[in-house]
């Protein structure tokens, strides 16, 4: 999922915010108002260039949704910048927006860092409610709410989401004496995270040799989080990460499992992690639609077919974007079209389709595109209604400023510790003095 989640590294960050100015510039150098009237890509045809500042593989230009808006509008091409992680991406564009400098027509916000933008950078930031065509209720309740500020400016469109579900290989869940059948097996823990560790108790009890229940300590913890309405802010901005009981209950939970040796002593999205995928090595990861791109890109070509998609415990949420636009931009008004454009269900719906990226528009979700949704990795198994289903329980969930800092210190810093032989509670001390250090609390 363009390693959207993955956590900043200093060295990264520091590096980033001096060496990628000229990157978000590079599309800046057309002359032209905002007004979109006079931007030139420099064929002499007098085209207006649209560019947008990505990270990752946002999908946009390999489902040919491009191709389809510069056809539907002979006058416009689209270009873009793209950075491969958001840990670099976002620095730079932070300090781009504090400076109101150096931004290209389109700006893609990770849903981790839209609180921060929308809290702190709105002034800089179009109103998109205000843009032809687009109503509140196109989207998700809890997306559209996610960049909207306190007084009612909406400064992004949502693109994808990423409704939680479990993906489990059938294959493993059969030897050890398990349902295989998606809807049976969503049945064992429905309802509740704590079931979903006893279900890994019956896993470990007939497990094929060197396999885990579940690929992560990481993983698991950042799942049932996901699926609270209040993890690590309230909903006045202040941090309760420490006095919020439904944090310390899943980080107990998952060290459980982890004492119980359910889960793999790995991080998500270090090499090792990749390779125990490769070598099918765990039964069961959480998984919004995105996972299964990275499981498909890892496994060996005869894991195709042997995964399934169960509905998780409760609804929640991993990842998703926003398309944004600077008023500083060279084509404020076509960018504002694109935008639009770009986020409607029927683009949605066809960027799923052929990325994986599910959409936040629930008209998307009765779409051929999404209703007959299959993967190589899942076989005939049509997933796209689980993952509706999960969207549309997914919480109204307070978003904060710092929400990637404090995973990472309960995920890094803290459960993982107890794969490592540690106890819960020193994991738990471990985990919040590292997060205070950064915090500066």
């Amino acid at each position: 999922m363009r390693a959207r989640i993955r956590t900043a590294r200093k060295a990264m960050v520091l590096a980033a915010v001096a060496s990628l100015g000229a990157g978000l510039l590079a599309g800046c150098a057309d002359d032209g108002g905002n007004d979109g009237s006079g931007s030139s890509d420099g064929d002499g045809k007098g085209k207006t260039t649209i560019s947008l500042g990505l990270f990752g593989t946002m999908g946009f230009k390999e489902s040919g949704l491009y191709a389809e808006y510069e056809k539907l509008n002979p006058n416009i091409k689209i270009t873009e910048n793209v950075i491969e992680r958001n840990e670099n991406y976002y620095p730079a564009l932070l300090n781009h927006l504090t400076t109101n400098s150096g931004l290209l027509d389109v700006q893609a916000v990770e849903v981790a860092n839209i609180a921060e933008v929308t809290a702190t950078q709105s002034d800089k930031l179009e109103d998109m409610s205000k843009v032809s065509g687009v109503k509140p209720d196109t989207w998700l309740d809890w997306k559209w709410k996610q960049a909207t500020t306190k007084d009612g400016r909406t400064i992004g469109l949502g693109t994808d989401v990423g409704p939680m579900a479990l993906c489990y290989r059938k294959d493993l869940y059969q030897k050890a004496g398990l349902p295989t059948d998606p809807a049976e097996v969503g049945k064992l823990w429905a309802g509740d995270w704590a079931k979903l560790v006893s279900v890994g108790e019956r896993y470990k009890a007939k497990a094929p040799k060197g396999t885990y229940f579940m690929d992560s300590p990481g993983g698991l913890l950042n799942a049932i989080l996901g699926s609270e309405k209040e993890k690590f802010y309230d909903a006045s901005g202040k941090v309760i990460y420490k006095t919020n009981p439904a944090v310390k209950a899943a980080f107990d939970l998952t060290s459980e499992a982890a004492e119980k040796g359910l889960v793999q002593s790995q991080t998500q999205f270090q090499p090792s992690w990749e390779t125990t995928i490769s070598k099918s090595l765990f039964a069961t990861i959480s998984c919004p639609p995105w996972m299964l791109g990275t499981i498909k890109g890892k496994s060996q070509p005869d894991a195709a077919g042997k995964w399934a998609v169960a509905a998780a415990p409760k609804g929640g949420n991993w990842g998703g974007t926003f398309l944004t636009v600077p008023k500083s931009g060279k084509n404020v008004k076509e960018a504002q079209k694109l935008v639009a454009w770009l986020t409607a269900p029927e683009q949605q719906a066809k960027l799923f389709k052929v990325q994986g990226n599910f959409p936040s528009t629930p008209a998307a979700y009765t779409r051929p595109e999404v209703t007959g949704a299959k993967n190589e990795m899942t076989g005939d198994q049509p997933i796209g209604t689980v993952f509706a289903e999960a969207a549309k329980g997914a919480p109204v969930q307070v978003i904060g400023p710092k929400d990637q800092i404090i995973m990472q210190g309960l995920s890094d810093n803290g459960v993982f510790l107890v794969t490592k032989g540690k106890s819960a509670d020193e994991a738990w001390n471990s985990a919040v003095k590292t997060i205070d250090n950064k915090l500066d609390q």
